[in-house]
């Protein structure tokens, strides 16, 4: 799903409980993670859930672009990382380190109704993805 669908989705529910359940569905919806991919490596420090983050780059050297996966052992959180990858998700990473996922998550309304752990889990998969993509163009 591309972050603009679940930005106008989100414009039509009038209360929280409401967006609350569709960041909910949000990540139910989402691929489960390959066991694989649930590794030390993987895995986001600074989330109160656990979360981990795979992220490739496919493509040729000149169009590469993200394949991003993820998965959390919380609904809620899953959700947020459906909603990330979303932003990120075919971004080249150049595009990537573009990206104000903060202002993205702002537009949402979700800012002001998530936890200060989970705002900063939030703030710890963005650094990650920048991260990401940093070493990409490195």
């Amino acid at each position: 799903m591309i972050f603009d669908t679940i930005s106008a989705d989100f414009a039509l529910l009038d209360d929280w409980e409401d967006r609350y359940r569709y960041v909910i569905e949000l990540g139910k919806a989402l691929p489960d993670l390959p066991e694989a991919l649930r590794t030390e490596e993987n895995k986001v420090r600074g989330c109160a859930s656990q979360v981990w983050l795979a992220t490739d780059l496919e493509g040729s050297d000149r169009g590469r672009v993200f394949a991003l996966k993820g998965d959390s052992d919380a609904l809620i959180v899953r959700g947020l990382v459906a909603i990330l990858l979303a932003l990120y998700q075919g971004k080249t990473p150049a595009e990537a380190l573009a990206v104000d996922a903060q202002g993205a998550f702002a537009k949402l309304g979700l800012k002001e109704h998530l936890t200060p752990q989970r705002s900063n889990g939030f703030a710890s998969m963005v650094e990650r993805i920048r991260r990401d993509a940093q070493a990409a163009l490195a």
